[in-house]
């Protein structure tokens, strides 16, 4: 839905946003009948606002669904990847850069099917040009939309914005935190313009050597080097058996507990302060007050404050039952 309020507006701005809507609208009937991307039923216009009508979506964001998961298995992040890259290398095939792709864009229904939506960043680019403008969100731009907005004499960047933005989602499922995070946002971009992130301990331990190849091809600084959607689909990892993952030890004992861990600081390779991760379905719902829902914030909010209560002092011996929550922080 947008909004048309002409007392606050001037009729230039009302125009861009009738524009920048029509430009949309346009989009996603072009898109009408993909599988994974959103279904745009109706529009129409009133007095004061815009109506988009889509499908009724009722699991919510993949946001909302990674909050309440943390992390995912390589088997549940396989087919939620899938997806989104089917959607993706289709965008392209038709010519479309979305440029804003991130959980809080990617829909569920009830049976946990992928839905990608919100084209208002998404433009058409035929082939041979290059894009110049600086949008998306800071944590899932790619370096050369940051370089392209530093230097003017820059070529620009094209549709591989969108396979970084899908390597930092994946990297998010996987980990529970974004590969590219800072509490300062400066010192966040130039970690991306640099492409520096790790494969940290103990969040990378159990995963598979097939994933974090993914990850990294998806994650190259240079665009041309990095894969296309059609490629990362052809990577091994999709190819594996959709049958039962194989466990690591380390997995198998954290599955055997089944019972809630006290969240652990994680160090960054700039070797700032830790952020806290947080690593367990109970723990976070604990700490979801700190995920603020905002124009300019996501999922990595999250990581933007301590617990006061909680020291670092070494945990006693004891068994994994009589982990408490008490003082770790406001309820």
């Amino acid at each position: 839905m947008g909004k048309l309020a002409p007392e606050h507006s001037s009729p230039q701005q009302l125009e861009e946003v009738r524009a920048a809507t029509a430009k949309e609208v346009a989009i996603l009937r072009q898109l009408a009948g993909h599988p994974h991307i959103i279904t745009l039923i109706d529009s129409y216009e009133s007095a004061t606002f815009v109506f988009l009508v889509f499908d009724l979506m009722r699991r919510g964001e993949l946001f909302d669904y990674l909050t309440e998961k943390v992390t995912l298995s390589e088997k549940e992040a396989r087919g939620i990847m899938r997806a989104l890259l089917e959607a993706v290398s289709y965008l392209h095939a038709q010519g479309i850069v979305h440029r804003d792709l991130k959980p809080e864009n990617i829909l569920l229904d009830e049976e946990l099917r992928v839905r990608l939506s919100d084209f208002g960043f998404s433009c058409h680019l035929p082939p041979g040009q290059r894009l110049r403008e600086l949008c998306g969100t800071p944590g899932y731009l790619a370096p050369e939309i940051l370089k392209c907005s530093m230097d003017e004499t820059h070529l620009g960047y094209g549709h591989e914005v969108d396979l970084w933005a899908c390597g930092v989602i994946f990297y998010t499922l996987l980990a529970g935190s974004p590969p590219f995070w800072h509490r300062k946002q400066l010192l966040m971009l130039r970690m991306i313009m640099e492409g520096r992130y790790v494969f940290g301990s103990p969040e990378w331990d159990d995963r598979s050597e097939t994933v974090k190849d993914l990850v990294s091809t998806l994650l190259r600084w240079d665009p041309s080097e990095r894969l296309t959607a059609e490629q990362a689909l052809r990577h091994p990892f999709f190819q594996r058996c959709e049958g039962r993952e194989a466990l690591s030890p380390f997995r198998r004992f954290r599955v055997s507990l089944g019972a809630p861990r006290a969240p652990r600081a994680s160090g960054l390779s700039h070797g700032a302060p830790s952020p806290w991760v947080i690593d367990s379905p109970i723990a976070f719902r604990l700490y979801g007050h700190w995920v603020q829902r905002g124009e300019h914030q996501s999922r990595a909010a999250l990581f933007e404050t301590r617990p006061k209560a909680l020291t670092l002092a070494p945990t006693p011996p004891s068994p994994p039952a009589v982990v408490t929550t008490t003082g770790l922080g406001p309820r």
